[in-house]
């Protein structure tokens, strides 16, 4: 197994002045394009195995121009080609995604900068840490941003929006502003880097709904609509008493600050290391036998258990999500007997989590899910 390591001595992320955020533009068609260049200008959806006629596969990226039809992440592949009947439909190719994002990361890496990977088409950077001296200006991180697009689109030839501010929340607002601008056809390249601070957040951000604020979620902005707070500069007037009392210590002080345009300021460059696997399916036929069932959670478990024995983890709880036809999923987690990457161990776990459910619908989706041991 791998060596642990000994968080006490691990070194506390740094804290920064100035951040950006980078976010590659429709990363996966972008990449399709690479490849492909006659697909330039003509409206892509990539997603599932890229046959639009099956009703249980989704869109995971869309093109600005099937956008602009209403195709979306998220919707059902037939629904998608019912709105952009015109796309061309791609399979995932999930192996060249990967070697394409690893590419822009070498480039933003080059720079120079701490950088904290957050998927295939996203990271954030620490431009100047808060101790430094002499402080950087608003103008000189903005040059160090354009170099930095510049290189990504000379290197591997695809088109980034940053987001420029002091904290990772308003950085990644920031670059939505961005995106937001370049959809435009005749934006210039000065549009895709975009500063978000102190200056321009009352009026940029005050009028719009809380729903704009990064990691505020639907229900979250219900419950605040139910109080009468619909807009940012509305929630900067209820008093943090209330809104802990609204949504608990963590979540309301967490809003008392977002709102404001608080956020992380720290950039925390060691890999992160995920606390549980999980693999899920939905299956173009229901299941409707327990055999059957229990067939296919050996199967998850089998891909599931091959990722952590890569990883050098050890498994020690083993959780099974049932969707049936109805959309009604429900979860089950179990422990296991001791930490273990044998099979033979972990799949009578699994079995008994099958029986556990009853199963009196039709099955459309499994998802195992392995609770690992820290390395």
């Amino acid at each position: 197994m791998a060596e642990r390591v000994d968080r006490a001595q691990q070194q506390p992320p740094t804290r920064f002045r100035w951040l950006l955020h980078i976010d590659v533009d429709q990363f996966q068609v972008a990449a399709e394009r690479l490849r492909r260049p006659d697909l330039v200008g003509v409206r892509v959806i990539v997603g599932g195995d890229g046959d639009p006629s099956r009703p249980r596969q989704v869109v995971t990226c869309a093109s600005y121009e099937a956008r602009g039809d209403g195709a979306r992440a998220g919707l059902p592949l037939p629904a998608a080609r019912r709105k952009s009947p015109d796309a061309v439909f791609l399979p995932l190719d999930m192996a060249y995604y990967t070697d394409v994002s690893e590419r822009v990361m070498d480039v933003v890496r080059a720079q120079g900068s701490p950088v904290e990977v957050w998927g295939f088409d996203e990271a954030y950077l620490g431009v100047e840490p808060r101790d430094a001296t002499p402080m950087l200006t608003a103008a000189e991180v903005v040059a160090f941003a354009d170099r930095l697009r510049t290189a990504v689109l000379d290197e591997t030839g695809l088109e980034c929006c940053l987001g420029v501010s002091d904290n990772k929340q308003r950085a990644k607002m920031a670059a939505g502003f961005a995106k937001a601008a370049v959809r435009r056809p005749d934006a210039p390249a000065a549009d895709r880097i975009f500063v978000l601070d102190d200056g321009n957040w009352p009026q940029l951000m005050g009028p719009r709904s809380c729903r704009d604020l990064w990691s505020v979620g639907p229900r979250t902005a219900a419950r605040l609509a139910d109080h009468g707070v619909d807009t940012v500069e509305q929630l900067q007037t209820v008093p943090l008493e209330d809104l802990i009392s609204m949504f608990g210590p963590s979540q309301g002080n967490w809003l008392y600050v977002l709102c404001r345009g608080g956020g992380d300021d720290a950039i925390a460059t060691a890999p992160w290391i995920a606390k549980s696997h999980s693999r899920s399916r939905t299956y173009p036929r229901d299941l409707t036998d327990r055999e059957e069932v229990r067939d296919a959670a050996a199967d998850l478990t089998r891909e599931v258990l091959a990722h952590a024995v890569a990883e050098q983890r050890l498994p020690f709880r083993v959780g099974l999500t049932v969707r049936t036809s109805t959309f009604y999923t429900r979860t089950k987690v179990r422990r296991l007997a001791e930490p273990t990457v044998e099979y033979a161990e972990i799949i009578p776990v699994v079995d008994s989590l099958v029986d556990a459910f009853e199963l009196d619908r039709p099955v459309r989706l499994l998802a195992v899910r392995l609770e690992l041991e820290d390395v």
